[in-house]
């Protein structure tokens, strides 16, 4: 079932001629296989072109809005054929030539020939824990087209030179006139010989075969600055595939992702982990070493500490982004390890402990002494 052609064009029914041109223009620009290379956008462009060839002529339009699809169903034949439609018809060229490109063809169409910038690429890299803080150089490999040193990007082969295309005469399109009831319409397509370069490679470059750019894999050095995260991206200038036509290269971003570690966990700028201590350490305090991301730091657990406090550790955390002299903190929880089974000995002295404090609480045995400490 035919879609309605004012909801194609997210117009009301009573919208004007304006409305409706502006509504066409952003959907076409947004569409137009030339822009968007995504599946079924040339079929949706071909939707869209269809409601506003309808919608935007007064007669048509009132013949839709009586007897819907039917009442227009022989107007446009001439759009029907959009598969090679690589350009655009006369009347769409004006505000669509910001995407030809320059340089004028013999046919007045614009199309290409000057340079073309190379395509961005992207790379997924995996740091470890400490890099992710830390920072520091990496190296890596990446694939890209660099331009062919062999013909210098021309594609031609050595002593040869390319050639006007005879089909399009260097203009890169070819156009289409085609009569109808409603009246004569151009089309503009990609020249099928040369593909829209207006000129042709009789003798191609055995190096990379007539396309003047080769892939190669390249090994870089880049610099991760401390405290990124996941999902933090780098921009590597230059690094992507080689233009044509002597055009400049595109760029590599670096999107970075952070391996879990054991024993330490992040939370913004700050570090998060955990350390046992025994009820009597937590009893009567001390002192003990700690790991951190910078290594062992000595830390004072204070006398009656209790289970789940947290202790923090100050600029032991992750260093700002783009700030590295300014750090998070570490923060660690404190885990008492209460044993399961005691010596003689050890619960000798305990009780001894437990009745000292049972006589100052009131409460006797080992569970009211500890009881006063373990809330």
């Amino acid at each position: 079932m035919a879609r309605d052609y004012y909801e194609i064009l997210g117009v009301s029914r009573d919208a004007d001629k304006e409305e409706i041109k502006r509504a066409y223009r952003r959907l076409a620009r947004k569409y137009h296989p030339d822009v968007n290379k995504e599946a079924g956008a040339e079929d949706r462009f071909k939707e869209i072109n269809r409601a506003y060839e309808v919608l935007s002529e007064p007669e048509t339009r009132d013949r839709y809005n009586r007897f819907g699809e039917a009442g227009v169903s022989g107007a446009g034949a001439g759009y029907q054929d959009f598969g090679d439609m690589g350009g655009f018809a006369d009347i769409f060229e004006s505000f669509f030539s910001g995407f030809a490109g320059s340089g004028v063809g013999q046919t007045g169409t614009r199309r290409r020939t000057g340079p073309v910038r190379g395509d961005d690429l992207r790379l997924d890299l995996k740091l470890e824990f400490r890099e992710g803080v830390f920072g520091g150089e990496k190296e890596i490999r990446i694939p890209h087209l660099e331009t062919c040193t062999t013909c210098s990007g021309s594609g031609a082969k050595q002593g040869s030179r390319p050639k006007t295309c005879p089909t399009c005469n260097s203009a890169g399109q070819v156009r289409r006139a085609t009569r109808t009831p409603f009246g004569s319409f151009t089309q503009v397509s990609v020249c099928p010989t040369c593909n829209g370069e207006g000129q042709v490679i009789e003798d191609k470059c055995e190096s990379c075969g007539g396309n003047g750019r080769k892939q190669e894999t390249k090994k870089l050095k880049i610099t991760i600055p401390p405290g990124v995260d996941n999902g933090t991206r780098l921009r590597v200038s230059k690094e992507g595939d080689a233009g044509t036509r002597s055009g400049p290269p595109g760029d590599l971003y670096v999107y970075l992702f952070i391996e879990e570690d054991q024993e330490f966990h992040r939370d913004g700028v700050n570090i998060l982990s955990e350390i046992k201590i025994s009820y009597l350490q937590a009893i009567l305090g001390c002192r003990l070493e700690v790991n951190t991301v910078d290594g062992p730091v000595e830390m004072t657990i204070p006398p009656g500490t209790q289970p789940s406090t947290v202790l923090t550790l100050e600029n032991h955390g992750v260093p700002r982004l783009g700030n590295p002299v300014s750090r998070g903190d570490h923060l660690i929880t404190i885990l008492i390890d209460i044993p399961n089974k005691i010596t003689a000995e050890e619960r000798e002295l305990l009780e001894k402990l437990a009745k000292i404090k049972g006589d100052r609480t009131g409460k006797g045995g080992i569970e009211g002494f500890l009881g006063g400490f373990f809330k």
